[in-house]
């Protein structure tokens, strides 16, 4: 496959994208004559809206109520207000959030990026040890960033610590999933950007995991320790937000452990025994 065919078929997939999401939700008429970027922008905004509410709504309602005591204590439970003012901080920030895979897409189409648009360009052996690589950069540049979020304090003063103000599990919630400062949620998403010039990446799975990306913000900070290894999940993540100088990981405590930062919620519970 040539390098035009190659673009062009990135150009299809996120047609269809657009018109799953969009051509589902807006007339034609609004949306098709606006330029490439703004098409996925638009598509992002609506999409990623949709995602975050429903997915928080229908896991408050299971955890909070459904299964109330069950998994959080009834006095662990956030008030209506703390949700409330998560979805609206989180509101104001996801026009810019949809900005940076919008803009992704226009260099992957563009040809600037290490994008390749089947897994039978290369084959699955190499997909997989691609698929390792970028996982791995992501864990590293994630954790880092988020990291020097924490110790360089203008960064936390001004950034950062919109999200902190969520230290406690009764102020908690999967609405605080995306309840960051703008820049602050570019930030911590930018490595995904910087694999696609750095590590060929299949480009379904790159949109897939920041798919994935929004669920599991949702996931962490439900403060529900699933306890499975190595797993980075909200029993370590809920201990970030209260001690503030461990568990700075993603999607594994690797990286926490390798850098000396891990702090286990089961050591945590032990100690309280």
């Amino acid at each position: 496959m040539d390098a035009t065919q190659s673009l062009q078929q990135f150009i299809d997939e996120t047609e269809l994208y657009n018109d799953i999401v969009l051509g589902g939700l807006l007339p034609g008429s609004i949306w098709r004559p606006l330029p490439r970027p703004l098409q996925s922008w638009l598509r992002n905004y609506i999409g990623g809206t949709l995602l975050y509410l429903v997915s928080g709504f229908l896991w408050c309602f299971y955890i909070y109520y459904l299964k109330r005591n069950a998994y959080v204590p009834k006095d662990s439970i956030p008030s209506y207000m703390a949700m409330k003012l998560q979805i609206i901080v989180a509101m104001k920030a996801m026009p810019w959030y949809c900005a940076l895979p919008a803009v992704s897409e226009y260099m992957i189409e563009s040809g600037w990026t290490k994008c390749f648009s089947t897994i039978a360009e290369i084959g699955w052996p190499m997909y997989i040890v691609y698929l390792a690589f970028y996982l791995v950069f992501c864990e590293f540049g994630i954790y880092w960033m988020h990291r020097e979020l924490h110790d360089i304090k203008p960064l936390y003063k001004h950034l950062h610590a919109t999200h902190h103000i969520y230290n406690k599990q009764n102020t908690l919630s999967p609405f605080a999933g995306l309840a960051f400062h703008p820049l602050d949620g570019i930030l911590q998403a930018l490595p995904h950007v910087i694999c696609l010039f750095i590590i060929p990446t299949h480009f379904k799975t790159h949109i897939s995991l920041l798919f994935c990306e929004a669920i599991w913000t949702t996931n962490i900070h439900d403060c529900i320790h699933g306890r499975v290894w190595p797993v980075m999940g909200a029993g370590y993540h809920t201990i970030h937000h209260t001690t503030y100088r461990h568990n700075y990981g993603h999607y594994t405590i690797w990286m926490d452990w390798f850098f000396g930062t891990l702090r286990d919620p089961q050591e945590d519970f032990r100690k309280v025994e």
